[in-house]
């Protein structure tokens, strides 16, 4: 959970609401109810807290401390698809130990969003039965604690990264070893995000390109990542998901993801559409649904 300070293209916001956990739990909640865990200081205002549990999103996982909330502050050129970081406080973050109440430790569903993997494998530990796990993670993990991640990893049904992650992370400088190389390290399923491009769904019985919705205008595309997520791992927890599916019923484990590929991608395209989260703030249940039913038509042969 955090505040960004954005400069894109279309203008500039200073010090808004953003963070992994926020885009994530606002998108998901349009499908299944969330609890989150995450850490934030005194400056983080109550009245969002607040905005999310009428979402049916559990805030009772954040924990207040004293001292200031994660501040990231970063910018885009014209490529939309890259950010380029220009600072991070940690702040209160940086000393974040999470710890589950027994609530969370029965979660059916565990997304773990992109943070430390020693803190990713903390929370695995704590969970006790889960059905399915998703993960995220970035280039600075990768590259900084590679065994710590693939612990971690060994444990993850679902991963979620970038392509220039997925090469960063296999060694692979092609896409279809760079998946199977990850595949090794535990995940079965491997969702590749590219930006502008959609989104490539990776498993081991098929792979599947879902196209972004086309917008008018992309204003700020921080968060897009997260909101995919959310609508993804969302979508799943609304149909009762499970890693069994994947060996009880192949083909209909395959028609699922793919459909949860296309609930991430039409989420996605309003969260770029103003800054922070904003138009997912604004975002009606009849709007989702028109536009997910515009993207499958996009992509329907008749």
């Amino acid at each position: 959970m955090a505040f960004d300070s954005v400069q894109t293209p279309a203008g500039k916001a200073d010090k808004v609401l953003g963070g992994s956990v926020n885009y994530f739990s606002v998108a998901a909640s349009f499908y299944a109810p969330v609890q989150v865990l995450g850490v934030v200081g005194e400056d983080f205002p109550k009245a969002h807290l607040e905005w999310l549990s009428a979402r049916r999103i559990d805030t009772t996982g954040v924990k207040i401390v004293a001292g200031k909330t994660f501040h990231w502050v970063g910018s885009y050129d014209g490529n939309l698809n890259e950010a380029k970081t220009l600072s991070t406080a940690l702040n209160v973050f940086e000393h974040f130990d999470p710890r589950l109440d027994d609530k969370h430790k029965d979660a059916d569903i565990v997304f773990l969003a992109n943070i430390d993997p020693v803190l990713q494998t903390s929370v695995l530990d704590q969970v006790r039965k889960p059905k399915l796990v998703a993960c995220d993670s970035m280039n600075f993990w990768i590259t900084g604690k590679p065994d710590e991640l693939k612990k971690t990893l060994k444990r993850v049904d679902i991963l979620s990264i970038n392509e220039t992650e997925a090469f960063l992370l296999s060694g692979e400088k092609n896409l279809n070893l760079a998946v199977a190389k990850i595949r090794e390290m535990g995940p079965s399923v491997i969702i590749v995000k590219r930006g502008e491009y959609g989104a490539m769904l990776f498993t081991p019985k098929s792979i599947f390109l879902a196209p972004a919705y086309p917008v008018d205008k992309v204003i700020d595309p921080t968060g897009a990542g997260d909101s995919f997520a959310g609508a993804f791992v969302g979508f799943l927890a609304e149909q009762g998901a499970s890693r069994e599916m994947a060996t009880q019923d192949p083909a209909g484990w395959d028609r699922l993801l793919r459909r949860a590929v296309l609930a991430g991608c039409t989420m996605a395209s309003f969260t770029v559409q103003d800054f922070s989260l904003h138009r997912l703030m604004r975002l009606e249940a009849k709007e989702l649904v028109d536009r997910q039913n515009a993207l499958m038509q996009m992509i329907s042969i008749g």
